[in-house]
């Protein structure tokens, strides 16, 4: 065997550890048999142009391991008892999935960078961020040994606090603090959702068209997904979805429906919190984007229209201040305090409390109110500067849809203009346009889900209409006919 093989690559390794990783792997691996004799360590240091002692500490190291062991022809590959192969369908098992993580939907081939115009991403360079790193700073400075533990499983108590208060004032929430609990973020929160309040095989509403993050959250709890439809209104379940498919929990987005933006009405809440009770339904309120109105002033919340309202309250701060913060929240209602607590002492990641106390003070301050002011003065201007981009560029092919709320909105296109396929397109021109028929439950086409996503925060509005005028150039040449095309495989 050529020893000088097993030197590299071993990273920064020093030499007597590259020799002793090389020779472990290939004992390990079959390319030294068991009953092999290694050269004398002299021998060996000389072949390879190091010192002895590097060849001795790699043979002490395996000899610890038992996988060579001295005798009297020298230094000598132990046997290993290797068990048999697997058997095919066992070796094809241990390779799969289980039934919940297969699962998981996944509507877009890889991670989509923050570009024009990805949804849900936040216009990241206008963060102030030296004043953030000035909260982070001033925490850590306050820090003690209890701070760097693992704190409490329902977060910093000044955080659930100034977020309660926020909440109160701002989204007409009713709240102790003893009802918030802080989370990793909504994701977080649906899977807490899906665990704590239902069980495997229970019904399960989303909204059709729909956030995947919920689609997923309920289907790897082993629920049974009923996709309900939405209108120009919001979440439209019918008698017969109640009686037929009554469900445990419901998911909505009342404040700016995902991915439609449609807002729910007032009429439709009322009514929804009514059937929720008659069939002990929770609802599952993920108040999206409501911080970012600008049809007049955010819609009170639907957990605050009723005393004891069957609704579990969900937020983020992924939108209104950063993605990588990582900190959402999670308010149930008050009968289930207890009870979430004990769960969440059980299985809830702890830690985090610098960042926790840093975002308490952001909010108490008022530095939390005076970045959401900017960012809405910002976003309306890029929201109107695509709109009218979406108008000169489209016409009479793109209906909008939103644009009320939020940092996204939606465009339908004609059905017979596929939406997949000129959403791969696009990205090959560098721009984000997701289309609407991914977020459709169920296969059939649907001309009120054919069209795209598309996020504006990141934008600024001087490049919005050339970046519009790209994908309006894309829909016309296939509505043109200039284009071929393919069969385009729908989710569900």
């Amino acid at each position: 065997m050529d020893y000088a093989l097993l030197l590299g690559p071993h990273g920064n390794h020093s030499r007597q550890q590259q020799l002793y990783l090389g020779l472990r792997a290939a004992i390990l691996d079959g390319r030294l048999a068991g009953g092999t004799r290694l050269p004398a360590s002299r021998e060996l240091a000389g072949e390879l142009r190091i010192a002895r002692n590097a060849v001795v500490y790699a043979y002490e190291q395996l000899a610890s391991e038992g996988l060579v062991h001295a005798s009297a022809r020298g230094t000598v590959v132990a046997p290993l008892n290797r068990p048999g192969q697997l058997q095919p369908a066992a070796h094809t098992a241990a390779q799969q999935l289980s039934q919940r993580g297969g699962a998981f939907r996944t509507p877009f081939a890889e991670p989509e960078p923050a570009s024009a115009f990805t949804p849900g991403v936040p216009a990241l360079g206008d963060f102030p961020l030296a004043r953030w790193q000035k909260r982070l700073a001033r925490a850590w400075r306050s820090a003690d040994a209890a701070t760097i533990g693992y704190g409490p499983a329902a977060g910093e108590p000044a955080l659930r606090e100034a977020i309660a208060s926020h909440l109160r004032s701002t989204r007409g929430v009713r709240c102790d603090t003893a009802q918030l609990f802080i989370t990793d973020g909504t994701q977080h929160g649906l899977d807490l959702c899906a665990r704590l309040f239902a069980d495997a095989g229970n019904t399960a509403w989303v909204e059709n068209p729909g956030y995947h993050g919920a689609l997923n959250a309920w289907r790897t709890a082993q629920l049974e997904v009923r996709g309900i439809a939405v209108d120009e209104h919001g979440l439209r379940p019918l008698a017969a979805d109640w009686q037929q498919h009554p469900p445990r929990l419901i998911y909505v987005t009342p404040s700016h429906q995902y991915p439609l933006g449609s807002v729910l009405s007032l009429e439709r809440r009322l009514q929804l919190i009514a059937d929720a009770r008659a069939h002990g339904t929770l609802i599952i309120e993920d108040d999206y984007d409501s911080e970012f109105r600008r049809d007049g002033p955010p819609l009170p919340a639907m957990q605050g229209l009723e005393a004891d309202a069957p609704v579990v309250y969900l937020g983020t701060f992924s939108k209104t201040l950063f993605p990588a913060l990582r900190i959402g929240f999670m308010i149930v209602p008050a009968a289930l305090v207890v009870q979430v607590e004990a769960a969440l002492a059980q299985c809830q990641p702890r830690g985090r409390q610098i960042e926790q106390r840093a975002l308490a003070g952001f909010i108490r301050d008022g530095e939390f109110l005076a970045h959401l002011r900017r960012m809405r003065k910002l976003y309306s201007e890029r929201r109107d500067a695509m709109l009218a981009a979406i108008h000169r560029h489209f016409g009479e092919l793109a209906e909008v849809c939103g644009g009320s709320s939020g940092i996204h909105l939606a465009i339908r296109i004609p059905v017979r203009i596929p939406d997949s396929l000129i959403s791969q397109q696009a990205r090959t021109a560098g721009l984000i346009a997701r289309p609407l028929s991914a977020y459709r439950i169920g296969n059939e086409p649907d001309s009120a889900s054919n069209g795209f996503i598309l996020g504006y925060a990141q934008v600024p509005a001087d490049e919005m209409d050339g970046q519009i005028t790209m994908l309006a150039q894309l829909v016309r040449e296939h509505a043109a006919g200039k284009q071929q095309t393919p069969d385009i495989p729908t989710t569900g």
